[in-house]
């Protein structure tokens, strides 16, 4: 039997699962059926005792593992719960979830999972440490300099979850605190639970989590903020309502518990004048609306909630609507063939949507399609009258001759409701769509680039995200409701004012930026990457610091190479025969390098100076160890500078030091970047970049190497 039938949700605390008894606990229903699906136990938990394990046993653990190592558990988890997507689809067909309602859930959870390993290996050093921005230099000489790190937060983040997604809304929270190193703590929604705890149930039987990294909380837990202190972090989804009170938790106000929120929106679609009936971008405004009503029975925080558009085609754009919903939407049972939008979370939740919408029609609304009558829905390919035990809610559309009205902006219906307003400039639009208060997303729909402009930067401060959409985009866009893991999900304002997701920021959001001061042997030693003045091992040229015994760095592998293991050439000639010769076969003929007059007027120059890329190319032939050897290719240059021009006559040298080794966990090499400096004969820097480069981890395909 699915634990999603057991008799009560279990929790799971300090490594141990916990099945209270059902006494006295909530019963929740089956959305489609109202068939009794599971419990949830009114027992009090030990929250106190999961927060201590999470801080002792559960920060052990992870910081056991690396960045990189963490970051690969997560493709591991995703390609385990890729395997079993099949059983939480039958499990989240009783949330009321249609099939692709679930792949948007389910597989987007996890595919939250696969694309957040990908970055964190990519983006991420391999190690515990992360740097932020340059070195500062606080000295004179050099001896004292200062930078900034983050390391994981010392206690763990509790995330406090919504019924709509508790797959999604779970894993990408999960996500970028593992990377992270800081362990989670799961409270979900008590409508949707038990599809959370299949989840968290197939994470933890997979066997890839580190103990006290991941635990659930399945019942009460009010207590909760009271054990929480400035080592932890609450990320809340939910009502504003909510979020308000546990705002003012004196942990909260007081204590410094880090609180996140992502609340009420009511997120808005803004039809371009130039989009008028018959243009791809009317039909790509209709088909986003009608997506967000239907799609989760209109029950996404990111839900289109009101339709701005041009006065004239305010109309036109609700017969449009109308007849799309006529056409595609068929309301049921999920688990029946052909239907395409199932019911709400719960029967509560489908009588606070038609309070919403009564509210909002005594206020001044209008229904303009749909019904607040109980559909008709699909039963065994015939539509009948559903049972009273259904949560079903026919998608709804309002009209609003007052396109100001308060309550518009206002009151949420979190379900297959959305409203058509009508603006007169753009200006007015701006202002209607800003009167949301904030919000985490609107769609600008439109293929003329000047109203673009004036609706986007018009609206940016007051959304979250920006959904740009025309006829170059209609096809490819991951759509108005759907936050991808690259970009941020949050918004200002009354939606919470967070900003979870956003890539590598959102795994910062679980660590501590810290100031540090120090010599640079000192910064390099806690930072793992070496900052300019720490000691070297210089191999090459005696002259310029090289001690006897030093090996070329290009000849060590990643077993064998260490930070600051560096080579100092000697210097090279620059002549000009040389630089025209490269003028010539490159056709860089420009005329600081060719016409000696022209040079001389320029004020950067003295005369003919050598091409930047001609004193790389050289600073390479000075520093590379042409025999094979662990250095497999050179795979590009960052923050390239030219500092002193270089003219014939003058010469060069290089000094290339290690200065940041990250093996890669699958591969049988890493990466390392070299601090190059150029300088010329006077010690004057000519130029300054790195070089990236792929290095074996063991000498192994050219050990035995013989020409």
């Amino acid at each position: 039997m699915s634990t999603a039938q057991a008799t009560v949700v279990p929790s799971f605390i300090a490594g141990e699962w916990i099945s209270p008894q059902a006494e006295g606990g909530t019963q929740v229903l089956d959305a489609n059926t109202g068939q009794p699906v599971a419990t949830v136990s009114a027992r009090a938990l030990d929250v106190a005792g999961a927060l201590d394990y999470g801080r002792t046993v559960g920060q052990r653990e992870l910081s056991g593992l690396s960045l990189h190592q963490r970051a690969l558990k997560l493709k591991e988890l995703a390609l385990y719960l890729n395997e079993r997507r099949e059983e939480l689809y039958e499990i989240s067909y009783r949330t009321g979830a249609t099939k692709i309602d679930s792949m948007v859930d389910i597989d987007g959870g996890i595919g939250v999972l696969f694309t957040f390993s990908s970055k964190g290996r990519r983006e991420l050093p391999n190690s515990n440490v992360i740097l932020d921005g340059p070195t500062e230099p606080l000295s004179k000489d050099g001896s004292f300099i200062g930078t900034h790190i983050f390391t994981p937060m010392a206690g763990v983040t509790v995330q406090i979850n919504a019924f709509n997604f508790p797959v999604w809304g779970m894993l990408e929270k999960f996500a970028p605190a593992f990377i992270a190193g800081v362990p989670t703590i799961v409270k979900p929604a008590s409508p949707t639970g038990y599809l959370s705890e299949a989840v968290v149930r197939m994470m933890l039987d997979s066997g890839l989590l580190p103990d006290g990294s991941l635990q659930l909380l399945s019942g009460s837990a009010r207590d909760l903020l009271d054990h929480m202190d400035y080592r932890d972090m609450v990320a809340f989804t939910g009502s504003a309502a909510t979020a308000n009170k546990l705002k003012a938790h004196r942990n909260v106000v007081d204590g410094g518990v880090k609180f996140t929120s992502e609340t009420d929106s009511l997120n808005a679609a803004i039809l371009g004048p130039d989009a008028v009936e018959g243009t791809e971008e009317f039909n790509a405004f209709v088909k986003a609306v009608v997506s967000e009503m239907t799609s989760k029975a209109g029950q996404k925080c990111t839900a289109i909630r009101r339709s701005i558009v041009p006065e004239q085609l305010v109309d036109a754009v609700i017969k449009a609507v109308g007849e799309r919903i006529e056409a595609r939407t068929v309301i049921g049972d999920p688990r029946v063939e052909g239907v395409t939008m199932g019911a709400l979370a719960s029967l509560d939740q489908l009588r606070d949507v038609r309070q919403a919408v009564q509210d909002m029609l005594d206020a001044g609304g209008e229904l303009a399609y749909g019904s607040l009558d109980a559909p008709r829905v699909r039963t065994s390919g015939e539509r009948t009258e559903i049972a009273q035990d259904g949560a079903f809610m026919a998608p709804v559309v309002l009209r609003w001759s007052d396109p100001a009205n308060p309550i518009l902006h206002s009151r949420e219906a979190f379900g297959p409701v959305s409203s058509v307003v009508g603006y007169r400039s753009l200006d007015e639009a701006v202002e209607l769509a800003a009167q949301g208060a904030g919000s985490l997303v609107a769609t600008v729909c439109t293929n003329d680039p000047e109203a673009m402009r004036a609706l986007t930067l018009g609206i940016a401060a007051h959304h979250g995200r920006v959904h740009i959409l025309n006829r170059e985009t209609a096809r490819t866009s991951t759509g108005h409701g759907s936050p991808v893991p690259h970009l941020v999900h949050g918004g200002p304002g009354r939606a919470g004012g967070g900003e979870e997701l956003g890539g590598i920021r959102s795994v910062m959001h679980h660590m501590q930026r810290t100031a540090v001061q120090g010599s640079p042997n000192m910064l390099t030693a806690l930072t793992g990457v070496w900052h300019t003045g720490a000691d070297r091992q210089i191999a090459g040229s005696a002259k310029y610091g090289a001690q006897p015994g030093n090996v070329h760095p290009f000849r060590k592998s990643l077993a064998e190479l260490r930070i600051g293991d560096a080579l100092a050439s000697d210097l090279r000639e620059v002549t000009l025969a040389e630089i025209t010769a490269f003028a010539n076969e490159t056709g860089d003929t420009f005329y600081a390098h060719t016409n000696q007059k022209a040079a001389e007027a320029n004020p950067f120059f003295p005369g003919i100076v050598a091409h930047g890329y001609l004193l790389v190319s050289w600073a390479a032939g000075l520093f590379v160890e042409p025999a094979p050897g662990p250095v497999l290719a050179n795979y590009g240059l960052e923050n390239l500078r030219f500092i002193t021009p270089v003219g014939a006559g003058d010469s060069i040298r290089v000094t290339l030091t290690a200065k940041r080794i990250t093996p890669r966990v699958t591969d049988e090499y890493g990466e390392v970047a070299w601090d190059a400096v150029l300088h010329n004969q006077n010690d004057e820097i000519v130029a300054t970049y790195d070089v990236l480069t792929l290095v074996e981890k063991q000498n192994s395909i050219y050990a035995n190497w013989t020409d």
